[in-house]
């Protein structure tokens, strides 16, 4: 019986979108184009130092001693299998995690595998998803973009993790993918401590807010300290926007409706009988809907 060991490693899991339904249609078709993608993946791995750890069916699971090396395989093997496919052929997901594992002859076993190997589930066909602890260490290394797509709670995890996407590098979406891979998409992704920074801020501009209303209190004069209180509760709203951004809800789309949510609470303040912030809010909802349309274009 082989001995057990445990090690810190890169884990890349990928497999293919709709095999199943593949091999019911052609499984002469389905079968070739899994060996030909096992070949691509087979390739890029070597090249990229890894190993291949395990094969189950249409799956497999990588280990990379570097976490850059590995995002560069997904990325390679991405662009190979999307370059020149055929309408209806296979399409892989890829999730990139970095965590402890155990090792078991060849095996690689553990929750380091489970996190990679759900990632890859949440990811869409052609796509590649990283956990946070991937995203730190190549965000500033890589030249192609990263999409912070909110905290996900992966299937029997107790925890959510924050997940990240990798700029699309697939040929038939490259003007996209150049697009994303501008310096400021991967600043757009929030710090790992956004959440405490935020808390932080939270309880200092509490005290102010406070001490706004003990000051208006004291002099008599008129409510006044609404105003800085709103400023200050729109500040950390717009700041906290990229937490509660992801999948459809863009971050765009979370900053509009904190705007929007600025002008509710002016209109409300300063109520003279009017609802005039929803034409405001119906601008600002277009001018989104208009933008993002034009980005999928």
């Amino acid at each position: 019986m082989s001995e057990v060991r445990r090690k810190l490693t890169t884990i890349l899991a990928a497999d293919a979108d709709g095999y199943s339904r593949a091999m019911e249609a052609d499984e002469v078709r389905a079968l070739g184009e899994l060996k030909a993608a096992r070949d691509v993946f087979t390739k890029f791995i070597q090249r990229h130092h890894g190993r291949i750890a395990n094969t189950a069916g249409d799956g497999l699971i990588a280990e990379f001693p570097s976490v850059v090396e590995a995002v560069q395989c997904a990325i390679e093997v991405q662009r190979e299998l999307g370059a020149g496919a055929a309408a209806g052929a296979l399409r892989f997901r890829i999730g990139v995690h970095l965590g402890d594992v155990m090792i078991d002859g060849d095996d690689l076993l553990g929750e380091g595998v489970n996190l990679a190997a759900r990632l890859q589930t949440m990811a869409a066909p052609g796509g590649i998803l990283i956990s946070r602890q991937v995203y730190d260490q190549v965000a500033k290394k890589l030249s192609v973009g990263f999409e912070y797509l909110g905290e996900r709670k992966p299937k029997n995890f107790e925890e959510s993790v924050a997940v990240y996407g990798v700029a699309s590098t697939e040929a038939g979406e490259a003007p996209r993918a150049k697009r994303d891979a501008r310096p400021a998409r991967a600043a757009a992704a929030p710090p790992p401590d956004l959440r405490a920074k935020l808390i932080r801020r939270a309880q200092f501009l509490g005290v102010i807010a406070l001490a706004f209303i003990g000051i208006d209190l004291a002099t008599g004069d008129s409510f006044w300290a609404q105003w800085p209180i709103l400023g200050m509760a729109g500040y950390l709203a717009f700041r906290a926007a990229p937490l509660f951004s992801g999948g459809w809800f863009h971050l765009a789309y979370a900053r509009i409706a904190v705007i929007i949510g600025i002008l509710a609470g002016i209109n409300l303040l300063s109520w003279s009988g009017t609802v005039w912030v929803i034409y405001p809010a119906a601008g600002l909802i277009i001018l989104a809907v208009i933008g993002r349309l034009l980005a999928k274009s």
